[in-house]
């Protein structure tokens, strides 16, 4: 076969659509196809979507995107897929529809009840699965649907009721072999994957109520997958990857090494470590950082940690939809770069809460040192710099659970537009940021490039990488002497906040 004729099918189904396309040996991406997906809260903390929409909707654009392959002589040899994460499904076997509406990541309705739970198993859940019990339980949710669901409760009693992630319900139907399977990437998001040893921790998915036996089975992100149901997308071609979105953001940023870090910045800004084959020196070191398999191929889990800032992009929207301060996220870019600096004026992106490195979940927002020297520009500085900050804390977070310096920042998401927050985020951490042409793109290159890296289109990742463009790099221009003291009068402002929430100051 030609290899330069051949491509990679391409898919991303995310929270709030699912998008395909074709991915080529030089790195490019065509053939683009996307459609929006609707998310529903019928009440407080849940937060579901219909899984057969989502599925049916998955394969229109898949269908869209192989009729362009074909259009334009382009041979599919694989397909690989990257979902959102932690998201759960109960179907039927025999009919193939999902039971009940899936209970996506962001649903907190059992919060309450496992936040006791923390001080059994939260020790245990770090060591051996990255994470503490946290506020989600996809395994609790499904055994709940078990007991109180009569169709969950029939198919359960019938023997043809699964469950899975989002990636175990598209590759169930996508795939002739008909299995549940899952993958790392997607079983360590849903807290009970040990992250060493490539198993279940079993202990806690049994005392959330769920039977083992039902379980996905576990595979890499790089696998064999079994053929595609010609019926279902009129192609028979292997499935080589299946991965979590953001990790394969990871992968298709080119961040492959110990000591990279993706930083994406979405309605929160999300930094991810890549740490190597090792798992971290100092899991548990903060709360809000967790430990993640960032792809498993070969046999070999490579990990990386994350550390997330929950409100920087809404606090932005909320500054010029809400208080209208701005016209736009652009507006703010454009006037924070005609000035040197804020000149003491200070902004805390913290609408929600603490998150780094540390959950404070009471602390609040803040604007300080205002006076009547100050301009548009300088608050639209310090709003960018209090959101740089607040990234570099989560790249320091990550870096000292790691046990791993960060060599460099590869930024991506919607504020990796502007240079100014660029430049911001290289002065503050001390350490090059780089932004790449079409980053948006990122998680369709990244599943592309674990199914194709086997030889299919590639040799190895390195050489997949080598086909990423260059883009923008950003250098640290601030002193050292610098930098440290502006980290010093950022963390001087987060402890006080810490401060008043525990002196009742809000009460």
């Amino acid at each position: 076969m030609n290899g330069r004729r051949q491509v990679i099918l391409a898919i991303d189904e995310g929270t709030s659509g699912t998008r395909a396309a074709l991915v080529a040996a030089d790195g490019s991406v065509s053939a683009v196809n996307y459609t929006t997906l609707a998310v529903s809260s019928p009440r407080h903390n849940v937060v579901e979507q219909d899984a057969d929409v989502l599925l049916q909707k998955t394969i229109d654009v898949c269908g869209k995107t192989i009729a362009a392959a074909r259009d334009t002589g382009l041979e599919i040899a694989a397909i690989a897929i990257a979902t959102q994460r932690a998201t759960g499904v109960l179907w039927d076997t025999e009919s193939g529809r999902a039971l009940v509406p899936a209970m996506v990541w962001q649903d907190s309705r059992y919060a309450d009840e496992l936040k006791p739970l923390g001080a059994v198993w939260d020790a245990k859940l770090v060591a051996l699965a990255g994470r503490p019990v946290g506020g989600r339980a996809i395994y609790l949710w499904a055994a709940r649907h078990m007991q109180k669901t009569p169709a969950v409760r029939e198919a359960w009693k019938a023997r043809r009721l699964a469950f899975g992630t989002v990636d175990s319900w598209l590759l169930w139907n996508l795939s002739e072999e008909r299995k549940a399977v899952t993958t790392p990437t997607n079983a360590t998001s849903a807290g009970a994957y040990v992250l060493g040893e490539h198993r279940y921790f079993t202990d806690w998915i049994e005392a959330q109520g769920f039977p083992v036996e039902l379980l996905p089975e576990l595979k890499q992100d790089a696998d064999d997958f079994g053929y595609t149901r010609k019926e279902v997308l009129g192609i028979r071609v292997p499935i080589k990857a299946s991965c979590g979105d953001q990790l394969g953001g990871l992968v298709g940023l080119g961040c492959h090494d110990a000591g990279l870090a993706m930083c994406v910045h979405g309605t929160g800004s999300f930094v991810d470590l890549v740490i190597g084959k090792q798992t971290p020196k100092n899991p548990g070191l903060y709360e809000a950082t967790f430990t993640m398999t960032a792809w498993r191929s070969d046999n070999l889990s490579h990990f990386a940690v994350e550390t997330y800032a929950a409100t920087t992009g809404s606090a932005l929207n909320w500054l010029c939809n809400e208080m209208r301060w701005f016209e736009n996220a652009k507006e703010v870019s454009e006037l924070a770069s005609t000035v040197s600096s804020s000149d003491g004026l200070f902004f805390m992106p913290t609408l929600t809460g603490l998150r780094q490195p540390n959950i404070v979940p009471d602390g609040r927002a803040s604007l300080t040192g205002l006076s009547l020297a100050h301009s548009r520009a300088h608050l639209a500085h310090a709003i960018l710099e209090g959101i740089a900050h607040s990234v570099v804390s989560c790249a320091e977070a990550s870096s000292e659970v790691a046990g791993v310096p960060v060599r460099e920042v590869v930024a991506g998401g919607g504020l990796s537009s502007s240079d100014a927050l660029l430049q911001l985020q290289a002065d503050l951490s001390g350490v090059p940021v780089r932004r790449m042409a079409d980053q948006d793109r990122a998680s369709l290159r990244g599943t592309a490039f674990l199914a194709g890296s086997e030889g299919l289109l590639w040799s190895d990742l390195a050489e997949a990488r080598a086909t990423l463009p260059e883009g923008n790099l950003f250098i640290p221009k601030a002193s050292e002497a610098e930098r440290q003291d502006r980290r010093a009068r950022w963390h001087s402002l987060t402890d006080e906040e810490v401060a008043r929430v525990q002196s009742g100051h809000y009460r």
